[in-house]
């Protein structure tokens, strides 16, 4: 069960890793980052919904106790975490913005043990810090450092809401399907971002052409970027992240999902021919250990799950999106 949870889990954050990347085709065709980021979220929902009404309609029923779930999944674990952090880049350097993000994991261990009152084991806490650290190094946060009091409450308004992603995706009970949630949700976050994407203003004819985000990087079709980014770095990313955090539990799943941020600068290195510098690399090793030192948090069996986020369930043993 472990085991198969961590290799949900990278391959949730392996897919998600192309999310930046391929949204740059669309900003380079003409799209502001917000109507990339609504863009994705309906044509994943559309799809994903499309698909389940066919082939799996049981998916698609949502009991009406679990209506408000389903509401606050899609505005704060899903539409929260894309917009806050597009928000949150506007005013802050990317490298500082990312790593404001990646504390969520961080946060998610504090609410386990404020708020679920579960112990969790050194490991959990210290891969924590031991990626956030690494994702620091990463990012590369001290190349024109500066601080933005908005920016900065952006920032951790989009952590808190990534945290909520995982502990949400932690405390649905069975009468949830995850296939039905996240369709459900990434249809919701579209509907949620129509008031400040505007899509009636959408330039639509950028999805016809080419585009070239950087000198060096690979000139691509907007409609393969787009269909990439929604199929994989969405549907397929966000079904296996919440299938990951099943297995694993919030404050594990939270935690190696940091691996996005090596992905993503591997994926911008092969398809935006973007540059990784040695302290990056060293930077990248650093997270991996993390996220492999507080999956050692994880029991090898894992007790029946409550249905509510601040019930008592024990979410780890002994002892985790953007």
């Amino acid at each position: 069960m472990r085991y198969a949870g961590l290799a949900l889990a990278f391959g949730s954050s392996s897919c998600f890793a192309f999310s930046g990347p391929m949204a740059k085709y669309l900003v380079a065709a003409g799209l502001t980052p917000i109507e990339a980021v609504w863009a994705r979220m309906a044509a994943a929902g559309l799809l994903l919904l499309g698909v389940l009404a066919v082939v799996r309609p049981a998916a698609l029923r949502i009991p009406r106790a679990r209506w408000p779930f389903f509401a606050l999944y899609a505005v704060v674990a899903v539409a929260g975490v894309q917009s806050l952090y597009f928000a949150a880049i506007t005013r802050l350097p990317v490298g500082v913005a990312l790593l404001l993000v990646y504390m969520a994991p961080v946060m998610v261990a504090a609410w386990v043990r404020l708020v679920r009152k579960v112990r969790l084991p050194r490991a959990a806490y210290a891969g924590a810090l031991v990626a956030l650290a690494g994702l620091g190094i990463v990012a590369e946060v001290w190349h024109d450092l500066r601080l933005d009091a908005l920016g900065l409450a952006l920032g951790l308004l989009a952590a808190a809401c990534s945290a909520g992603y995982f502990l949400m995706n932690d405390s649905f009970g069975d009468d949830v399907d995850p296939l039905g949630l996240v369709a459900w949700g990434m249809a919701g976050a579209a509907v949620a971002l129509v008031p400040v994407a505007r899509p009636w203003a959408l330039r639509w004819e950028a999805f016809t052409t080419s585009a070239t985000p950087a000198p060096g990087a690979l000139t691509l079709p907007v409609p393969v970027a787009f269909a990439w980014m929604v199929v994989v770095a969405s549907v397929v990313a966000y079904i296996l992240g919440v299938n990951a955090v099943r297995r694993l539990s919030a404050a594990v799943g939270a935690t190696v999902a940091s691996l996005e941020v090596i992905g993503g600068a591997l994926a911008a290195w092969g398809v935006l021919g973007e540059g990784l510098g040695g302290l990056q690399i060293a930077g990248g090793v650093i997270v991996l250990s993390g996220a492999l030192l507080a999956q050692t948090a994880t029991r090898r069996t894992r007790p029946s799950r409550a249905t509510g986020l601040d019930g008592d369930k024990e979410v780890t043993s002994g002892a985790m999106k953007c």
